[in-house]
């Protein structure tokens, strides 16, 4: 080793950064939890054409679990069981609704702020600095 090259390394393996990273961690994530905080999720009804269609996604997964407990190594249940799985998800996510709740233009810059520079800190701090 060379005598030059510091013993302690920082954050990302730099040298210095360490306090920087922490500060910008902690911004980061008070920033994304007062945003999240305002966040209302809800959910809807599935509907095609007017009906409620949640039944009809079940179906594949059915058929899938049925057949694998007919025969564990078959293609075609493991490929029915993937796909049950993956329209129901797909369906849960597509009949979300995301809302922000009426908040001050104070409290939204505050936690905008929080969030992109505490980003750009964690950012700064695995950056290599000049010695």
């Amino acid at each position: 080793m060379y005598d030059d090259e510091p013993k302690f390394k920082g954050a990302g393996g730099t040298p210095g950064g360490f306090i920087q990273f922490f500060i910008g961690l902690a911004m980061a994530v008070a920033g994304g939890y007062l945003l999240t905080n305002q966040v209302v999720v809800t959910s809807s009804f599935w509907t095609m054409w007017g009906y409620n269609t949640f039944g009809l996604s079940l179906l594949p997964l059915i058929f899938g679990i049925g057949i694998l407990f007919f025969n564990g190594k078959s293609i075609i249940g493991w490929i029915l069981l993937f796909a049950g799985v993956v329209i129901i998800l797909t369906g849960i996510l597509m009949n979300l609704q995301i809302y922000f709740q009426p908040t001050s233009l104070f409290n939204t810059v505050l936690m905008l702020v929080l969030l992109a520079g505490g980003i750009g800190l964690v950012a700064r701090a695995i950056v290599a600095h000049k010695s």
